[in-house]
């Protein structure tokens, strides 16, 4: 089972929240650094590689992603969505697929990491006309310092809509902090906005377990993406996972992403959503195509198969 599959944000970011030892303070970490450099005749392509361009290629795709949350908005609320906050928005690809789909879109894109904020400057705004970058905000600072009040320490009007996606929020780790970080979401939305956030599970999710998937695009060089769940702690239920890029020269880009989290199941999402004030949630259930593979659309259920793996969506009214 692969979590990244068909989710679409890198989540680089991390909140006070998270446990405080030095190892937890960023959800995605090269386990060395992986500088940029020019391709030299006897450079590999694990040499020549950017870990970010990699991920994009592999596990992300904005415009099914906003398409889904901009239908969904429209549902739940009657109205479009204008503004947008992506937490953990690492690259920003969702923030920049929202600034391009209308003029009067507006996206927030708050991380706390600044080299993946740096690639979102130099990668996302580039592609982006001028207009569309000044609808673009890009906050290098804790998902918890960002909200509308005068004593926040970066201030921003609330928003229509407010992601966590590609389990992010999985870095908060005890009940109470992700309690508090809810509280915040729902301070930070307008009264009739959403918040839209994402889960896995089934039972490979407690497994430590390897999977791979050869990414064949168009555009060189292909790889193979490889999923990698090194440890789970069942009775914490921390667990350890990483992403690793191969190349067909035989060279390997490893621990390009690293993440220690919490395994949180749907049951205690809702139970802790409900106590933060958020109502009618509503879970959104990944549906699979006639080989047995995911096919990318998220249908709203009550109830769900007990899958080896399986990924959703939920939305939650403040």
């Amino acid at each position: 089972m692969n979590p990244e599959q068909e989710m679409t944000s890198e989540g680089a970011a991390t909140s006070s929240l998270a446990d405080g030892t030095p190892d937890s303070m960023r959800l995605a970490e090269p386990a060395s650094p992986v500088p940029d450099q020019e391709a030299g005749a006897d450079s590999s392509l694990a040499d020549q590689a950017d870990r970010h361009a990699l991920y994009e290629r592999a596990v992300q795709c904005p415009e099914a992603e906003v398409d889904f949350v901009a239908e969904l908005f429209i549902e739940r609320r009657g109205r479009p969505a204008r503004s947008l906050a992506e937490d953990f928005c690492g690259t920003a690809a969702v923030c920049g697929e929202w600034s391009e789909r209308h003029p009067d879109n507006r996206a927030i894109g708050t991380d706390n990491d600044p080299a993946v904020l740096a690639y979102a400057r130099v990668q996302r705004l580039a592609a982006l006309s001028a207009e569309q970058r000044s609808r673009l905000r890009l906050i290098e600072a804790d998902v918890m310092d960002v909200g509308p009040e005068r004593s926040a320490r970066v201030r921003c009007e609330p928003v229509d809509l407010i992601l966590a996606m590609n389990f992010s929020w999985w870095l908060i780790t005890e009940r109470a902090n992700l309690l508090r970080y809810f509280r915040r979401v729902r301070e930070r939305l307008v009264a009739d906005g959403l918040f839209v956030l994402d889960a896995y599970g089934g039972y490979d999710a407690f497994r430590v377990i390897t999977e791979e998937r050869a990414i064949e695009d168009g555009v060189e060089p292909s790889f193979t993406y490889i999923w990698d769940q090194a440890d789970y702690d069942p009775i914490s239920g921390l667990m350890e996972c990483a992403i690793h890029f191969e190349f067909p020269d035989g060279s390997r880009l490893d621990n390009a992403f690293r993440y220690r989290w919490r395994l949180w199941t749907l049951p205690e999402l809702r139970e802790i959503l409900t106590e933060a004030g958020f109502h009618n949630l509503q879970i959104y259930w990944q549906g699979w195509d006639e080989n047995g593979d995911p096919d990318g659309h998220f249908k709203p259920v009550t109830r769900a198969e007990p899958d080896a793996g399986w990924i959703c969506y939920l939305s939650a009214e403040p």
